[in-house]
């Protein structure tokens, strides 16, 4: 009778030890699904930026003596130019533009080939005020293509406005003063030689974008 109760016994903690091994065996397999079931983050390759288109030079084959922004000054004003665009008289950019600021293609005798859309940034390091304006309308820059001025028409639509930012026309920058803004000017054929000219006070100097093979 001993022998059957110690037997009974013994099987009772055998089948214990199987349902409590099934257990923890059954935990352990839960937790290892979940940890495995963990997302991994994933690293993503940083963008390269897009180059700054700043003109379109290449479409005319000209090999620039300097890459833009080009930077000029004379007389305490400082002259940037930051964009250089060729538009076709007739491509949706330029109609757009003219719409847009009101300029007008009806600059020279011969027929408007292209229009010039710049972008700029001057800035007064002088001690006196410098100004575009009633009081001194005496052009301060000129932009110069193939050793000619090149010919700005009016913004008819911002021209009564004073260091306007989108289409420059009258302007005053006392010292210390800076200013970004755009202009538009004409030309007649594809260009050779491109150049700026400041002249300030008597005092200038001019620096060569695109100079004339063989010079």
């Amino acid at each position: 009778m001993k022998k059957r109760v110690v037997k009974a016994t013994l099987v009772s903690a055998m089948l214990f030890s199987v349902v409590l091994g099934q257990g923890v065996v059954a935990k352990a397999e839960t937790v290892t699904s979940v940890v495995t079931a963990k997302p991994t983050a994933t690293v993503k390759p940083t963008a390269t930026p897009a180059p700054i288109l700043r003109d379109n030079l290449f479409k005319f084959g000209l090999k620039k003596e300097m890459d833009l922004p080009v930077t000029i000054s004379a007389g305490g004003l400082t002259y940037t130019l930051e964009k250089l665009m060729f538009y076709d008289v007739k491509s949706k950019e330029a109609q757009s533009l003219m719409k847009m600021y009101g300029y007008s293609d009806r600059i020279y005798k011969t027929p408007t080939k292209y229009m010039v859309w710049t972008k700029l940034t001057i800035e007064n390091k002088g001690s006196k005020i410098i100004q575009l304006s009633a009081n001194d309308s005496s052009p301060k820059w000129h932009f110069k293509i193939d050793g000619y001025n090149l010919l700005t028409p009016s913004p008819k639509n911002k021209m009564q406005q004073f260091n306007n930012k989108e289409a420059l026309w009258n302007w005053v920058l006392k010292p210390g003063e800076k200013l970004s803004s755009y202009q538009m000017y004409g030309y007649i054929k594809d260009p050779k030689e491109i150049s700026i000219y400041l002249n300030v006070g008597g005092n200038f100097e001019e620096k060569y974008i695109v100079k004339l093979s063989g010079e």
